[in-house]
């Protein structure tokens, strides 16, 4: 398996956990502020690292050009 499919799944399976918390949310789930608050914080650490693993790979693809 090389890298770029290692990083493609390790995408995919952070917009999974995003989209489940992403669920929570719309679904009443957060049952106080703080969690609320605690989710969001989940959502936000989870598209950074994605955007982190996509801005990588675009560079690893520029640089074997």
């Amino acid at each position: 398996m090389d890298i770029y499919h290692v990083f493609s799944h390790v995408a995919k399976e952070i917009d999974k956990l995003r989209d489940g918390q992403v669920s929570h949310l719309a679904n009443g789930g957060a049952q106080s502020f703080d969690e609320y608050r605690h989710v969001c914080g989940v959502i936000r650490g989870l598209t950074h690292a994605e955007s982190i693993i996509k801005d990588l790979v675009q560079k690893m693809e520029t640089s074997d050009d």
